[in-house]
């Protein structure tokens, strides 16, 4: 911490880490600048362990909802989703294939904290399509060309969701591995929906219909 940041800004967070045994070191202005990666720091970073688990820890215990990132290397729209799935009270996020780092700088700042929040684990494709069905789960890939709609009540039951990245979309290997490939509807003249906003619609859409 910086000492601005000890002695003024969150007397709280302070008192809390010496509670907890949390060695506490004050740095220069300077140095901070240096630890930290956004350009106005805000005096405070933090050591921590790595978050992500085993893919069969993520998805022990009959999972009900679980995100699953393809490919997608953009760490502030992993990290929203994230917090999306987060917020969803999804059981696990899954960092499927050539994904962006779950530790990635922008992509837990992205999550708001919700990296420490949902059990996340990195696994190749196929490994977590093998895995989600072993565990019950529903593949439901998305789509913007599929034929199916989103619509209420379309999705049941546990479900895993299928996100590829924003340019590439799913691979035609994983639509055709999931067990149904869903559109969001648009309504509007919008081209289309990027990677967090359709996430959020997906992962609620299953959200109510399981806590409804």
């Amino acid at each position: 911490m910086t000492e601005d940041f000890l002695t003024r800004r969150d007397s709280e967070l302070v008192a809390a880490a010496h509670d907890r045994g949390v060695p506490v070191s004050t740095v220069t202005d300077r140095a901070m600048t240096g630890l930290a990666e956004t350009v106005t720091p805000q005096g405070v970073v933090a050591v921590c362990g790595l978050v992500d688990r085993p893919l069969a820890d993520v998805l022990a215990g009959a999972p009900r909802l679980v995100a699953v990132l393809v490919g997608v290397s953009d760490p502030g729209n992993a990290g929203t989703v994230i917090r999306v799935a987060d917020a969803a009270g999804a059981d696990a996020v899954v960092l499927a294939g050539d994904a962006v780092d779950p530790h990635n700088g922008k992509c837990v700042r992205a999550s708001t904290g919700s990296v420490f929040h949902v059990p996340i684990a990195r696994a190749p494709v196929d490994e977590v399509v093998d895995a989600c069905r072993a565990s019950g789960l529903r593949l439901v890939a998305t789509d913007g060309y599929a034929k199916a709609e989103l619509t209420p009540g379309a999705v049941t039951g546990p479900t895993a969701w299928l996100f590829g990245s924003e340019a590439h979309g799913l691979s035609d290997e994983v639509k055709a591995a999931a067990d149904e490939s869903l559109r969001v509807p648009i309504y509007g003249h919008a081209e289309s929906l990027n990677l967090a906003t359709a996430a959020t619609v997906c992962l609620y859409a299953s959200a109510w219909q399981q806590n409804g």
